[in-house]
């Protein structure tokens, strides 16, 4: 039997869903499995401290995942996080 969430649950994962940096971000760690923070700077061409805290926004809302590589962090997409992007690419198709 699942769990279902509540309404305070889901407007934290939307909340962090709310921004275009983090949408590509989710885009873009889905299709680059343990991409670390300056890849996906790069990836988006963005500047790597608004990235960063963006992915931190996403690790809160849990949507992201991080895994501490010496110097560097690699980003993977968490259970709930693969949900949201398999819908904002199905979302996108319309």
């Amino acid at each position: 039997m699942t769990k279902i969430k509540t309404s305070k649950q889901l407007e934290r994962h939307l909340k962090g869903l709310s921004n275009h940096y983090r949408i590509e971000i989710l885009l873009v760690v889905s299709d680059n499995a343990s991409i670390t923070l300056e890849a996906i700077a790069e990836e988006i061409n963005a500047n790597p401290k608004t990235i960063g805290e963006h992915t931190r926004r996403l690790y809160l809302a849990g949507l992201l995942q991080k895994k501490y590589r010496g110097k560097f962090v690699e980003h993977t997409l968490s259970p709930y996080g693969k949900i949201f992007v398999n819908f904002l690419k199905s979302f996108r198709r319309l």
